[in-house]
């Protein structure tokens, strides 16, 4: 071990900035051994020291742990990918069944672990403190309370953890928990309780359906607590039994942008819409609006191959319940509930009565911050009346508005250093085990319950082990814990029994439901409230990775912004335009209800879908705590978020005097009449040959108009057989759609710096992939505002064959490998940008800055914990060079040693680069050219198959296929 006079010098070299390659090195093996080594000091379970090294753990091979993410919002099955015992990578747990998908916000909780701002130790009175004092405060104050001990937490599905509640309770009659989530679930749970008798949210198999209608549920964002668009995907393959999907929304969504149809409405049309169509399904009862007509014909031809989502107020998902029961829908007939989500408005409305009336003694806050995310009219309540209970306990891994006023600050480890379960699923229960030992002073929620209530385990591994072993491992398709833990997964008939599903429902009860009739203001809006695929519940505001990820929608990055129609913009004379330097600038407003304004000075984004009479905005911003508070500028969306309805009448806007510069990745909107995604409709797809919807580009000669192929200097070598492997890599637009998981596996995998917001603003952003969004463009403009079409197109180096890139570099550091992939000597590269003006893809990126050990870049990658997230296998780029995507050549050439290694033949998607392997619709596919049998050169031979701007003559080794739309 090094003295610490010998480390202290470490560190003075490392941030004066003087850092040599030997040092970084010395730091890096110090900072990995320190944080291994110093959770040593508590119990430590199946912890081997590196002294004496385990045979399964080689330095520099990556080692894989099963395990489940966990935090207020999301959940996952997931594998995490650690090098010398640090996490630094996390993909999908293909083993599980369900939840077996990672978005862009599943895989960015990585980046959290390593935030620097955590917090490192007890606090007791604003005060740094130990366990020892912490125990002793919370121990005595609970043998003086008469009255209520509350459990305030966001959704927490975790069986062993409910069973420990419950044993707290035998000396604590008096504890209740009461759920309350960020953004609340409760009226769905509710009207599933009523209908089905089982307050949980249904799973929808969409195998069997033929048609989606779905009344503003964005069902491939974040409406579903699982991810739908795996499911999805699976129907949309193009044939004749391809699902039809219809959206009726306000805001532009994910899933709009994807349906085949879709139709703009505010969300009281919709409800009405929503309405009639239930009338008519179950009680014959004609429509009087065409489109309610048109859609109940439909329904009823499909039949039970339909299934209907809705989102808003309780009536409506009653309603589309309801009518999927009555027409006997496919999607719920495996009668199958998603139980990762629990929220109860009822019980936390009356958690605030009992604070009010001062009948809470004991108050602890679990994994959520109520005075940030409770709508404007009862935080300050609440603020008041926490500020009166005898004990308050905020257990969290971060500052927060919340524990700014608790007595005690008890921090929690990241779900990466914790031990835990849980059930997501009927029948389904997954495991959560520690990739790495406890970086700071922290100590999980569970081991505190176990100490304060007296409970005769240790800690809450042996709890969780004898729990699992005496109530689930009997009744699973495992053996054994160990092996529970190795799958992450098991499988029961655990639940069968309990669920009972009432297929009867009550006709006179709902034969005479009538709309209610509310009051409309002249001149007012309705919102609708919305999360990000990046944001979510603002539960990772402070994740860089996050903040700088492109709305797939607006591609706009560091902020929430207020969705306008552009019809409503001209009317209130609110206007984006372009600066001189490129860059997006919109108008702000104020925004009010009731005569009082909410929220001040948000700007507006015009936004080409949005509903007339609409307005939308984001979740999860405007936070007040954090490092990142200062560089975005969001805006608290919670604070009108009343009664927790995600849709609020009669809003009004003013305009002020500011403006805006958006820090937006894309400006340019369409496609300009270029040939760059190809989509053809369902019909012409099946009846015509390739030639008429995926025609080959001709070029211009000296002999006439000639396909690429037959110019004999680009056309020679197509058919030449290259010795080893030839990586290619294939995109099917007909699975993407747009989520974005690519670019943040990307960046996790490659080591790409965070750049923030005045960079975005300067087109200067540094992802290896992105993902492009076209509207269609018609020849009445006002039409593509009003409801355009949406395409995504993931666009990353294509690697070209005759790659225009080498071809100018002065020093060669861009050249040709013989497996098909463009190469960078980042070691040559000397700036000059030759390539990146020469790439018709524009899809080089240049380091301006040293992002890594540049203080004006104070995101991840300057300082020692943040630096623990890098990827050993890829090197970091410097100031002045080049970098672009390498089809993730580090995971190929590790693939090939490892098959050489085993003297063995590699199989079909053994290869995977970051980008295929976590995409959650399996739309990217990547592998060996060479393998005539492997899936990669199937897509490549398959008819839909084409090149982006293949008429250049580049060959580029990535590969398109053609869009397939089932028009209605």
């Amino acid at each position: 071990m090094k003295s610490n006079k010998e480390k202290i010098n470490y560190v003075k070299v490392f941030f004066n900035g003087k850092t040599s390659r030997r040092d970084f090195l010395k730091w890096i093996g110090f900072s990995t051994a320190s944080v291994t080594l110093a959770a040593c000091k508590g119990p430590v379970i199946k912890s081997i020291p590196y002294i004496v090294k385990p045979d399964q753990i080689n330095l520099g091979n990556p080692t894989y742990y099963a395990t489940t993410m966990l935090d207020s919002f999301d959940v996952a099955s997931v594998l995490v990918k650690t090098r010398e015992g640090r996490p630094i990578k996390i993909e999908p747990n293909l083993t599980s069944k369900y939840f077996n998908t990672t978005s862009a916000r599943i895989q960015s909780s990585l980046l959290c672990l390593y935030d620097e701002k955590r917090l490192k130790f007890p606090i007791l009175k604003g005060k740094k403190s130990s366990w020892e004092e912490i125990d002793k405060y919370v121990i005595q104050h609970l043998k003086k309370i008469d009255k209520k001990v509350i459990f305030l937490s966001c959704s927490f599905p975790s069986y062993s953890t409910k069973k420990l509640f419950n044993d707290f309770k035998k000396s604590h009659p008096n504890a209740e928990w009461v759920t309350y989530d960020a953004i609340s679930y409760s009226k769905m749970l509710d009207a599933s309780k009523e209908i089905f008798n089982v307050r949980a949210f249904p799973f929808f198999d969409l195998s069997e359906s033929e048609l989606i209608i779905s009344f503003d549920a964005d069902f491939l964002g974040d409406w579903s607590p699982e991810n739908m668009g795996k499911y999805y995907v699976n129907r949309r393959s193009p044939k004749k039994s391809m699902i039809q999907h219809i959206q009726i929304e306000s805001n532009m969504s994910l899933s709009g942008a994807n349906a085949d149809l879709r139709i703009p409405k505010k969300p009281s049309e919709i409800r009405k819409i929503l309405f009639q169509i239930f009338q008519k399904i179950l009680y014959g009862k004609e429509p009087e609006n065409e489109i309610a007509n048109k859609i109940s014909t439909l329904i009823n031809n499909k039949g039970s191959k339909s299934v209907i989502l809705a989102d808003g107020d309780e009536e409506s998902y009653k309603y589309s319940l309801l009518i999927n029961k009555k027409i006997n829908s496919n999607s719920l007939k495996k009668n199958k509930f998603i139980l990762s989500k629990e929220s109860n408005d009822e019980k936390f409305f009356s958690f605030i009565k009992d604070l009010e009336k001062g009948n809470v003694d004991a108050l602890f806050i679990h994994y959520t911050n109520p005075l940030y995310s409770l709508p404007h009219y009862i935080s300050e309540k609440v603020k008041k009346y926490i500020n009166k209970v005898p004990l308050t306990v905020s257990f969290s891994m971060n500052k927060n508005e919340t524990n700014e006023i608790t007595d005690v600050v008890a921090p929690i480890p990241h779900w990466l250093e914790s031990w835990g379960d849980t059930h997501t699923l009927s029948n389904i229960y997954t495991l959560i085990q520690p990739t790495i030992q406890s970086i700071f002073n922290t100590r999980q929620f569970q081991d505190s319950l176990i100490l304060w209530g007296n409970i005769k385990e240790k800690n809450f591994y042996d709890y969780l082990k004898k729990v699992w072993e005496k109530n689930i491992i009997p009744k699973s398709n495992v053996t054994s814990f160990n092996e529970a833990l190795f799958h992450g997964v098991v499988e029961t008939d655990y639940e069968k029994q309990k669920i009972n599903i009432n297929n009867e429902y009550n006709k006179k009860e709902y034969n005479h439901i009538k709309l209610s009739k509310e009051k409309i203001l002249k001149q007012s809006f309705e919102l609708r409230l919305y999360t990000k695929i990046g944001m979510g519940d603002g539960n990772q505001y402070n994740n860089p990775w996050l903040q700088e990820f492109p709305d797939p929608i607006t591609r706009a990055t560091w902020g929430n912004y207020i969705t306008i129609s552009h019809l409503d913009a001209k009317k209130m004379k609110l206007e984006n335009w372009n600066s001189v330097d490129g860059a997006l600038n919109g108008d702000c407003i104020n925004l009010i209800k009731d005569g009082k304004v909410f929220i001040k000075d948000i700007p507006i984004l015009i936004q080409p879908g949005q509903a007339i009479g609409s307005i939308g905005l984001a979740f999860g911003y405007g936070q007040e705590i954090g490092k990142l508070t200062q560089l975005c500028n969001g805006k608290n969306g919670y604070k009108i978020y009343d009664n927790f309805n995600i849709i609020q009448k009669n809003i009004q806007i003013k305009k002020t005097y500011k403006t805006y510069k958006f820090a937006c990745i894309q400006v340019q909107n369409t496609k300009l009449d270029r040939d760059l995604v190809r989509d053809v409709d369902l019909k012409t797809f099946l009846k015509y040959p390739k030639e008429i919807w995926n025609k080959e580009e001709k070029i211009p000669t000296y002999k006439g108009m000639k396909f690429i192929n037959d110019i004999p200097s680009f056309g020679i070598e197509n058919n030449e057989k290259k010795e080893g492997h030839h990586f290619k890599l294939s995109i099917d637009l007909n699975s993407c759609i747009g989520c974005g998981s690519c670019v943040i596996a990307c960046q996790s995998e490659n080591n790409i710096p965070v750049v923030g917001k005045e960079e975005i603003k300067k087109s200067r952003d540094m992802h290896w992939v992105r993902v492009d969004r076209y509207y269609s463009t018609n020849k009445n403009q006002e039409e593509n505002y009003d409801n355009p079409k949406i395409y995504f197109q993931p666009v990353m180096c294509q690697h070209c064959d005759y790659a225009p890139c080498e071809t100018v570099c002065p020093v060669g550091a861009t050249s040709h490998g013989e497996q098909g992939q463009n190469m960078m000597a980042y070691n040559r590269c000397v700036g000059t940008r030759y390539c990146a003006n020469n790439c018709p893809y524009k899809v080089r990126r240049f380091n301006w800055f040293d992002y890594a050990n540049n203080k004006k870049f104070n995101f991840n990658m300057n300082n020692p914990l943040g630096k623990m997230v890098l990827n050993p296998d890829v090197v970091v780029r410097s100031r002045g060079v080049m970098e672009k995507c390498s089809l993730c050549i580090q995971r190929t050439q590790y693939t090939i040693s490892v098959a050489k290694k085993e003297n063995r033949s590699i199989k079909d998607r053994e290869f995977e680069t970051a980008c295929s392997i976590s995409c959650p619709t399996n739309a990217i596919t990547f592998g060996d050219f060479n393998d005539k049998n492997s899936l990669i050169s199937k897509k490549l031979e398959d008819k839909r198959s084409y090149k982006l701007l293949e008429f250049i003559g580049i060959r580029p080794n990535v590969s398109y296929q053609v869009k397939v739309r089932n028009e209605i």
